[in-house]
């Protein structure tokens, strides 16, 4: 019988649900996937050789945060959270303070997954300027755990989402 894995640690949603976060300081290594209307296609080869160099360089954090930025119909910027500068690598730093919210669905909901996002940030007195994803769990995981948690970061700065590449 074939022992069943988890390559992503349980997702605890409070920490990330309705609070407010500041990536302040922290470093990302930046990637690209490609995407066809907005469906990932390499998202796993992509994770799979960044994993590869950031392991390599001792940058691994004791938390893995990856956050996408879907700027495109067809590929997304990914940013990896890393300990440490990676030679050879795209880094980034992400600005601003950011209003999280926690969902748990099926992807084919994250268009009302955003309207609810943008309700709450309204709520709050603000508007959306600019959103970053994080998908704690992969599928494989998701089914596993039996959550498919999806995070919206969504930036409540007046410029927007600002990313610096180093």
């Amino acid at each position: 019988m074939k022992q069943e894995t988890t390559c992503c640690p349980k997702f605890e949603p409070a920490p990330w649900d309705e609070t407010t976060l500041d990536f302040e300081g922290k470093l990302f290594m930046k990637d690209r996937v490609k995407s066809f209307f907005h469906i990932p296609l390499n998202f796993g080869a992509v994770m799979k050789r960044d994993m590869e160099k950031i392991e390599a360089a001792g940058a691994k954090g004791e938390e893995q945060v990856v956050l996408t930025a879907e700027d495109s119909l067809w590929g997304a910027d990914v940013y990896t959270q890393v300990t440490k500068i990676i030679p050879g690598a795209k880094m980034s730093r992400i600005k601003g303070n950011f209003e999280s919210k926690v969902f748990e669905g099926p992807y084919s909901k994250m268009g009302k997954f955003i309207s609810q996002m943008k309700d709450y940030l309204r709520a709050k007195g603000t508007t959306l300027q600019g959103m970053l994803f994080y998908y704690p769990l992969c599928p494989k995981c998701a089914k596993k755990y039996g959550h498919n948690y999806i995070v919206i970061l969504g930036s409540n700065n007046k410029v927007g989402l600002e990313i610096e590449n180093l």
